[in-house]
């Protein structure tokens, strides 16, 4: 719904608010009408009209509403360094690299492991919103590792079920500032969107259920790596329930991590890595488990870390 609209006001809107009016006369939400008088796109009789204004049967408002967003397309490109570590008629298990999204969004112009598998002729289930096909689960761009992509629309269901119920065995290793106490624990600690960074999540009161269960596997002077069993599935869990904890992920700037430990060990992305997948095969309920290596900017932190004893 987009252009110029010229509307009579209904004997049954008369005295009605513009925002509650207009919003029954064009479907849109309050919030949405709103938007539109802020940004001076409602007249009323002539004159800019304001979202507590009151209506007057018979008169006429006149609205612009905005071009809709174009749909995000999906580019097939070979995504180099886009491993297929697995597939069979319903799945697809990918190595995903640094620097590439799982799916197109606004905003985002680089590589995606959707487009990477149109790229190399794969071809994946149906379901979910067209950027997204056979997508049921997503790494961060700057998260390298194993995820699964579903190829038939049994697996779709199945899968996406799965994430859901929380059957899916999602083992991370992340290297993280300093030395968590106590060294094995559980991290129990909502998350939503950052009141002040749209694009940062934070540890907040009313946010989602979002619990982490850790282990610390190595211990160096000034970082610990972990073993990180997800429980729950938020955006950027791991990363805010860490920094949270005032040990982020090693290289992690956005939630607080050390920029000189990170030149020190040469990472420019958060040490963050997903490790091992697990869960029922769609097509016969067996148990099938994945692992991704390390990729070489993980690997060499580490080695840094190890020489220096």
């Amino acid at each position: 719904m987009s252009g110029y609209r010229t509307l009579p006001v209904p004997d049954g809107l008369d005295g009605m608010r513009v925002d509650a009016g207009l919003a029954k006369l064009l479907g849109l939400s309050r919030t949405a009408v709103a938007a539109l008088t802020e940004s001076g796109d409602v007249v009323l009789d002539g004159q800019p009209a304001g979202k507590s204004d009151r209506l007057m049967a018979g008169s006429t408002l006149e609205v612009t509403l905005p071009e809709p967003p174009r749909p995000v397309e999906i580019q097939a490109v070979k995504v180099e360094g886009l491993v297929v570590l697995y597939q069979d008629d319903d799945i697809i298990v990918v190595d995903k690299p640094v620097g590439v999204a799982v799916h197109p969004s606004p905003g985002w112009t680089g590589p995606t492991v959707v487009g990477g598998l149109a790229g190399a002729g794969i071809h994946v289930a149906t379901s979910g919103a067209a950027e997204r096909q056979g997508v049921v689960h997503r790494l961060d761009v700057g998260t390298t590792g194993v995820m699964v992509v579903a190829k038939s629309e049994n697996a779709y269901s199945a899968l996406k079920h799965a994430f859901k119920e929380r059957t899916v065995d999602k083992l991370y290793h992340a290297l993280v500032q300093g030395h968590p106490d106590p060294i094995k624990g559980t991290i129990d600690a909502p998350i939503d969107r950052h009141p002040k960074h749209d694009y940062k999540f934070a540890v907040m009161a009313n946010g989602r259920p979002s619990i982490t269960h850790y282990e610390v596997v190595e211990a160096f002077r000034a970082a610990s790596l972990l073993d990180v069993h997800l429980e729950t599935g938020r955006t950027h869990q791991i990363r805010v329930h860490f920094s949270a904890l005032h040990h982020p992920c090693v290289g992690d700037l956005t939630y607080g991590a050390d920029p000189t430990l990170a030149k020190r060990l040469k990472i420019t992305r958060q040490w963050l890595h997903a490790r091992t997948l697990g869960f029922h095969h769609p097509a016969d309920g067996q148990w099938v488990s994945f692992t991704s290596e390390y990729p070489a900017d993980l690997a060499d932190a580490l080695e840094l870390l190890r020489a220096e004893g």
